[in-house]
């Protein structure tokens, strides 16, 4: 008997919550240092040309070490999402992606 595969590329369009395109806000987690900002933009406009990094929200954690920032981009597709969120956890920088 054959395993199922657990691929995000499995899902079909139909069965898919995320209607594209849209608007996908992102959260990621880094520490509290020069050019983190800067490289998260870096990653977002690399996987989405319109995104204005004007539009990142940032919050500092309760002892100041950390630095959460909320992307927004125009999510197109599955895999898209998919090697952003690769992107973004396997980025040094970053601690975690939500």
């Amino acid at each position: 008997m054959a395993t199922p595969s657990n691929s995000s590329s499995d899902i079909p369009p139909e069965k898919s919550l995320i209607e594209y395109p849209s608007q996908f806000p992102i959260k990621v987690l880094g520490l509290k240092v020069e050019g983190f900002e800067a490289a998260i933009a870096h990653i977002a406009r690399h996987f989405d040309s319109t995104f204005d990094a004007a539009t990142i929200t940032k919050k500092d954690s309760s002892g100041g070490n950390y630095l959460g920032l909320t992307i927004t981009i125009t999510a197109t597709s599955r895999e898209q999402l998919d090697e952003l969120y690769r992107t973004l956890s396997t980025h040094p920088m970053v601690k975690w992606v939500l």
